[in-house]
């Protein structure tokens, strides 16, 4: 029996091709995820804000528009769309006319004098007789002592070194620095010796007044030698920070132990002040050696009033000191 081939049959069985299953619901999905990142960062920046920020916000979302106008149109000068337009003749008849300005000034300056008016005058601490007293007698004071200069032996000598002069305060006496002729030794407040001399002979002068005194030292714009000095506190010594205040300070306090060494009531000083270089003399050149200084200034009674100073405070009384200046008595 002859053998017969069988065939074979292979099978091939062909899927219609399909679109891709999903991919249109990632798109969807990452679109959801950023407009609720978006949300949530929204709500995390309202809440960092204040409620009249969420306010103007919110308004703004109630009208695009623009700003408020006349009975709820906008002001913008461009269509909008829905939004009420404003002539540009009505916006400038808001603003104020010339006249009205001026009517505003004039309103404004008659209130502020009738404000000043209605305000208490201040009443001077000191009467007008008391004032024309005490500048004569200061008068009398400044004449003494520039008669001093000329003939006392110990002043003579200094006379381009002693400055006068009158200010609001009262009867200032400045005794300055010379390059080659100093007050003080360097960098301390220990006096030369001619310096004692000075303030011995200028104290018995100022005593013959009853006007108390202030005392201020002033040194130039030099720094001090060094930030620190050294105080001696029986066995032991301790650093203390120094600078010019400090020397300037301990220099007008020598000054008025020389002064009432010198003769003049311990009770007539009324303040002892340090200064540095904040007041120079010589403003143009803050190193000049002038501007090292001792100011004295006996002081007015309108001064003494205004610091708190009054007659009948325990001190000198007028009583006590002669009515005029004695020009004898000045020491030769």
């Amino acid at each position: 029996m002859e053998d017969k081939k069988q065939p074979i049959i292979v099978k091939k069985i062909i899927q219609a091709a399909h679109g891709h299953h999903g991919g249109a619901w990632k798109v969807a999905y990452a679109d959801f995820v950023t407009a609720m990142m978006a949300f949530f960062l929204l709500m995390w920046l309202l809440g960092g804000t204040s409620n009249l920020v969420r306010e103007g916000i919110s308004d703004y979302f109630r009208n695009p528009a623009g700003p408020q106008g006349p009975g709820g149109a906008s002001t913008s000068m461009i269509k909008m769309g829905g939004a009420m337009e404003v002539p540009r003749s009505n916006l400038s008849k808001r603003q104020p006319s010339d006249e009205q300005k001026k009517s505003f000034e004039q309103k404004t300056n008659v209130d502020d004098k009738n404000a000043e008016e209605k305000q208490p005058q201040k009443k001077s601490l000191v009467s007008e007789e008391e004032k024309k007293s005490d500048q004569k007698r200061l008068d009398e004071l400044l004449q003494a002592l520039q008669q001093a200069i000329e003939k006392s032996q110990a002043l003579r000598p200094f006379k381009d070194q002693l400055l006068l002069d009158v200010t609001s305060e009262g009867l200032r006496i400045q005794i300055v620095d010379k390059e080659n002729r100093p007050m003080f030794d360097l960098s301390s407040a220990i006096l030369k010796s001619y310096t004692r001399d000075i303030l011995h002979e200028i104290g018995k002068i100022i005593n013959a007044v009853p006007n108390r005194v202030s005392i201020s030292g002033h040194t130039d714009a030099t720094k001090f030698a060094s930030s620190y000095i050294y105080v001696e506190y029986g066995s032991f010594e301790e650093r203390r920070v120094y600078s010019n205040w400090e020397l300037s300070a301990d220099r007008a306090n020598a000054a008025r132990r020389e002064l009432v060494v010198g003769g003049m009531h311990e009770e007539k000083i009324a303040r002892v002040v340090g200064l540095a270089s904040s007041v120079l003399f010589d403003k143009a050149n803050p190193f000049n050696p002038i501007n090292r200084r001792i100011s004295i200034i006996v002081l007015n009674k309108e001064t003494e009033a205004a610091i708190g100073l009054h007659a009948d405070q325990a001190g000198v009384k007028p009583s006590d000191i002669p009515q005029r200046v004695n020009l004898g008595k000045i020491p030769p």
